[in-house]
């Protein structure tokens, strides 16, 4: 009788992805590592890099050697579902871009007009040095 394999979806995978709850996913198949995370020679911070996607191409570029693969089996848990979507990427915004865009608008048109920000400037300059003087 074939062994029932658990399979995982990857928004379920990228979701054990802290310290106390670490998987990876490689070559298809879904590793619960959170008991190996002080052990990893690499690091912790190498496996909690790798949640959340699929970590293949990490891992053969590490160059493991057999015996890390053997070990890599016994924190294999299941194996990735195929029919489900891998997460799409998210787009980073920075918490400080305006909604409306008139900061984007504002540098474009001092990018454009250069002469005025310019002109401003040394204006204030010789104001500047022409109190001074006095």
């Amino acid at each position: 009788m074939p062994t029932l394999t658990k399979l995982y979806s990857m928004e379920e995978a990228s979701q054990h992805n802290t310290q106390e709850d670490c998987w990876v996913v490689i070559d298809g198949k879904v590793y619960d590592v959170s008991s190996y995370l002080d052990e990893h020679p690499g690091g912790d911070d190498v496996l909690l890099r790798a949640t959340g996607k699929d970590a293949t191409d990490e891992f053969e570029d590490a160059g493991h050697s057999k015996s890390a693969r053997e070990l890599m089996e016994s924190f294999c848990i299941g194996e990735l579902d195929p029919t489900t979507p891998a997460i799409p990427k998210l787009e980073i915004v920075s918490k400080n871009q305006e909604v409306d865009g008139i900061s984007q608008k504002v540098i474009n048109l001092s990018k454009q007009y250069w002469v005025i920000p310019v002109a401003v400037g040394l204006s204030v300059v010789v104001g500047f040095l022409y109190l001074r003087k006095k």
